[in-house]
């Protein structure tokens, strides 16, 4: 049986009140248009709408992207923002 590989990302928004949230997912085109238009987005976000894509990468697995998010989450602003400022936004399929 040939398995299928998702792809996972780790993404961060940047929301209306210049805050910065950081997340999962293997869609981040539906995930963005969640965080920004439906009750699915996180709690965080619907009240600091419109959110915008920041930045992205790929990972593996699920496991790695929530560890990935973990670490991320824990950097400094200033860290996520050096983070944000060196690599590009990765294409959107």
């Amino acid at each position: 049986m040939h398995r299928v590989t998702q792809k996972w990302f780790v993404y961060i928004l940047g929301c209306r009140d210049n805050t910065l949230y950081t997340g999962i997912t293997t869609d981040l085109k539906q995930r963005l248009h969640e965080h920004n238009h439906s009750l699915k987005g996180a709690k965080y976000t619907r009240g600091r709408r419109p959110v915008s894509l920041l930045y992205s990468e790929q990972q593996p697995s699920r496991s790695a992207a929530a560890s990935r998010e973990y670490q991320i989450k824990r950097f400094s602003r200033k860290q996520k923002k050096q983070l944000i400022g060196k690599l590009e936004i990765n294409a959107v399929d």
